[in-house]
């Protein structure tokens, strides 16, 4: 299975302790295999840094035998309070692996809604069901990475 991830810089090596901890997985290297998302996040990536729009493209070795894989197959109320939970600074290191779905910035209006407890989690499903699929594979543990990941090619974004 392919992966992207949208930079501004070619990653041949994921290094999973680069990102900040306040996100929606946790801390960890962040692909999906939406690559028009990819591209969408390495163009505004490199509009704010003022710097090269690179999609990186892996491999995945998708059997997961032998990882601790927290899989949210869509964004329910789990997620809901697993992606808060994140987002107060949590980590979650017994995991190598997290899989579901992107609070992106339309997304996350809803469930800070339901996080600032301005919505229940009733009305902030509902929300949620207008917006375009995504996905998220967050490797958490560098081992995990270094094993399922193989980098294949890097390409220069442009709009």
């Amino acid at each position: 299975m392919r992966l992207y991830r949208g930079s501004t810089c070619i990653v041949r090596h994921p290094d999973v302790a680069r990102s900040r901890r306040i996100l929606d997985f946790s801390q960890g290297f962040y692909l999906t295999s939406f690559k028009e998302q990819a591209e969408r996040w390495a163009l505004r990536k490199g509009q704010f840094e003022n710097r090269r729009s690179i999609l990186n493209i892996y491999e995945l070795d998708d059997d997961f035998s032998d990882l601790n894989v927290l899989e949210f197959p869509e964004n329910d109320a789990l997620w809901v309070d697993f992606v808060c939970q994140c987002r107060r600074s949590s980590s979650f290191t017994a995991y190598d692996l997290i899989i579901g779905g992107v609070a992106d910035d339309r997304v996350y209006e809803a469930v800070n809604m339901y996080f600032r407890g301005l919505w229940d989690m009733d009305t902030t499903l509902k929300a949620l069901r207008f917006y375009d699929e995504n996905d998220q594979y967050c490797f958490i543990t560098q081992a995990a990475a270094d094993d399922k990941l193989a980098f294949l090619d890097s390409l220069e974004v442009t709009r």
